[in-house]
Parts: structure tokens; sequence; C-alpha cells
């Protein structure tokens, strides 16, 4: 097991380009599955956990060809689904939240599949209910065998419909629009999901041969269409590295230059780190953040405390709120951060108060943050990383603090940011990976 050693307290400086987003990939690699025909993806971040998902694709008998770094040729002529029945794709698609999106392809082309309960971050409940409703209501018949934990899925005879989803889940969305696209007749999603993530995945489907409208909306439409053809595709940068490192150059009072962000897919991103204060510019598509001192945290016009809550898209991703969190520790002013969607998110912060950060917990969603404004700087400690977010949140902690800190667990940060050490070192970072 690998640990960081971070000493912090120094000024880093540079450029940084952020890596292909982590979430698209997961759904377009998924969707490889759609078509025999060959699939070219370009962007594609190497970590773990899309590296597995690229695994467990090839195992289904998808070709897979790397063409350069981050260029994939995806080609499944021929799916095995009698993989779906084995313990080694029990073991490896439990291991990997992200695999659940390999039921709506899967059951597009083949009528049928199984999968276990995923696994991915221990931050509270993540049910899939909004995933199997809409593929019953598409014709699916569904079973869940509590005693080998596995979901059961016949989807012979797809049939458009009319949905109204019960949450506007992203994957969910996701996992559906590709069951449709292959089912006779229309189908209208309303209450869907409308991140850029699954805008990408629409405009790839499309290009494939799928009759979508309504893409960007959350009132989708799909045709059904006998079969798909191939087509080239590009991710998204990632926009949770790219607030984390907006939230890094704040936290170390450092001059980053962050390249190439597709700042038009960004949302309000942008707009939630000045709220804290922080001073950016935009050239071009890049985001320049000066080197800060101070910044201060707004108040609402009636003068009341700053509250950061997570939405749907286009409300604030999730993903950010442990960033914005650490970020509001060294701030002058208090918000109130309010994690909606998992009960299990916030409980990283008891590390945030062993380095000295001023939070209260109110409950397991909401943690009142009142910043110290450097008159006093974190302290390097040893810590553990409990999930993706969190562990970076840390780590941007652990970079801003006096001393020397050690994060272990660092393959849950691993699962989601390529290479973060060495990048990090490029902009002179103090850290070390050590197993």
């Amino acid at each position: 097991m690998s640990i960081f050693r971070i000493k912090g307290g120094k000024k880093l400086k540079g450029e940084i380009t952020p890596q292909g987003a982590k979430n698209e990939a997961l759904q377009i690699i998924c969707a490889v599955l759609l078509t025999d025909q060959p699939v070219t993806i370009h962007n594609i971040p190497d970590i773990r956990d899309v590296n597995k998902l690229i695994e467990l694709v090839g195992d289904l008998g998808c070709q897979v060809e790397k063409l350069n770094t981050g260029s994939y040729c995806f080609t499944a002529k021929k799916i095995h689904t009698e993989f779906l029945e084995t313990d080694a794709y029990r073991t490896k698609a439990a291991a990997l939240r992200g695999s659940v999106m390999l039921l709506g392809p899967v059951l597009a082309r083949y009528g049928k599949a199984n999968i276990p309960k995923p696994g991915g971050d221990k931050i509270g409940r993540r049910r899939l209910d909004t995933h199997f409703i809409g593929f019953q209501k598409l014709g699916a018949e569904f079973n869940f065998e509590s005693n080998d934990q596995l979901f059961h899925i016949d989807a012979s005879h797809l049939k458009g419909t009319y949905m109204l989803l019960d949450e506007a889940s992203v994957t969910g969305t996701a996992n559906i629009i590709m069951a449709a696209v292959l089912a006779k007749g229309t189908t209208t999603i309303y209450n869907a999901a409308c991140e850029p993530y699954l805008q990408q995945l629409c405009l790839m489907l499309n290009r494939m041969g799928a009759k979508i409208s309504g893409i960007g909306s959350n009132l989708i439409t799909i045709e059904g269409v006998e079969k798909l053809n191939g087509t080239e595709h590009t991710l998204l940068p990632d926009m949770i590295e790219i607030g984390s490192f907006i939230g890094l150059a704040a936290m170390t009072q450092s001059e980053i230059t962050i390249k190439n962000c597709r700042i038009d897919m960004l949302g309000m991103i942008p707009d939630v780190f000045k709220k804290l204060g922080i001073k950016m510019e935009f050239r071009g598509d890049d985001i320049h953040i000066p080197a800060q001192t101070h910044y201060e945290i707004e108040t609402f016009i009636d003068g009341s405390i700053l509250t950061v809550a997570d939405a749907p898209w286009p409300g604030f991703t999730p993903d950010l709120i442990s960033i914005v969190l650490v970020v509001a520790t060294q701030a002058k002013g208090t918000v109130l951060i309010h994690q909606k969607m998992f009960e299990s998110r916030l409980f990283f912060v008891d590390k945030l108060i062993d380095m000295g950060a001023q939070i209260i917990l109110n409950d397991p969603h909401r943690a009142t943050v009142i910043g110290l404004d450097r008159k006093h700087s974190l302290r390097g400690i040893k810590m553990a990383s409990p999930d993706i977010r969190a562990g970076v949140a840390l780590l941007i902690a652990a970079l801003s603090a006096n001393g020397v800190s050690e994060i272990s667990s660092i393959d849950q940060i691993d699962r989601g940011y390529q290479n973060i050490d060495g990048r990090l070192k490029s902009l002179g970072a103090d850290i070390e990976r050590i197993n």
C-alpha cells in the first residue's frame, strides 16, 4: 500500500492541464458495446477506475486497441454474454461502480444481462432504483437474488415508452438512453439528467446513427433505430480536476494557469469559487489563478451567511463540495456547506479539524466552516483518504499546511486523478509517493 508524504507550505507556480473527464469516460466506454463497428475515443484518462472498465469490456469480447497515449479503438463485434455468469466478472464488476452502465448496451444488443452490486466510494447510499425502474418501463423483467447479490434482467423485447424519472440520476439516465436507442418505438425521459458528460454521450450516439433530441434539457426523446455505426469521440476535460486546481491555487497562495478547460461547459463552477473570494482570469480557454494572500467569502444580499449546496446540473456538482469545504478553511468569513446527495461525504472533516480547521459538523449533510483568514496555518498530520474527492481535498490541505503530512489509502485518489503527484511536482510541490 502506497502513501503520499507531503511537505506543505510551499507556493506553487506554473501550468497544468486537466485530464480527460473520468465520469464521461465511464459512460462512453460502455457505449462502445452498442455497435459492432470500431469506435475511437481520445483523451481517455489513465486512472484506475477507467482502466478497470476498459479491462472489463475487453473481457466481454470487445477488441481493445491502444492507439497512443489516451486514445483507444474499441470494436465490439460480438459480446461474450457467458462471461456475465463467471466469478471473474462478478469480482471485477463488484469493484467498480461504473460497471452498472454496461447493462444498458448489453440489454439493447442481447436482451439479457446480470450484474453484482457495484462498488465505488463509500460515501453513503447510492441506490440503483432509477436504472432498474427505467429498464422495467422499457419492458425488461428484473430480479434481485439476495443470496448471490446479483441483479438479473431479461430485456428481450424492449419497447419505447414515456417515463418520469424518480431522480435526475446521471448514470441512470445514461443507462436508460443506451438501452432505448435500439428499442422499438419512441422513448421519452422526463426529469432526465443533463450534465455536459451526458450531453457528450448523446451527441456521440447521434453520430453513430441514434435519434436523440432534447440534448442538454431534462426532457429527452429517443427514437429507436435498428443498429448503430462506429464513430470517433474526444472526451471533455475533467471539470472536477479543474475545480480541484482552482482550490489548490487558492489554498497554497499560488499562481497557476489551468490549460484547455472548455470553460463553456463548466457551468457555475467558476462562479462558486468566485463567491469564496477567489480571483481568476479567463484567457481564451485557459483559467489563470493569480497568487492571493487573502480571499473573502461573500454573503447573500441580505447579509446572511453564504450557503454552498450541491444540486443536479446545472446546479453545483457534488464532487466539488469537498474541495470547496477545504478552500473555505483559510478564507475570511463563514460558509455553510450543504452536501445533499450523500450522507457520508462530509465525514472526512475530522481530519481537517485535527489539522486546525474550524469546522462544525452540524449533521451528516451540513458543515459550517469558519475561515481562519490565514491567521493560523493548518498543520501536517497523518491521515487516510476515505474516497476520491475527499482524498484530493485532504491532499490540497496538506500542500497548504505547515510541516509534513502523510496520506494513506492513496489508491482512492489514483482511482480518479492521473499521475497527480507527478503533475503537482511539476508545479513545485514537495510530494513523494512511498510504497
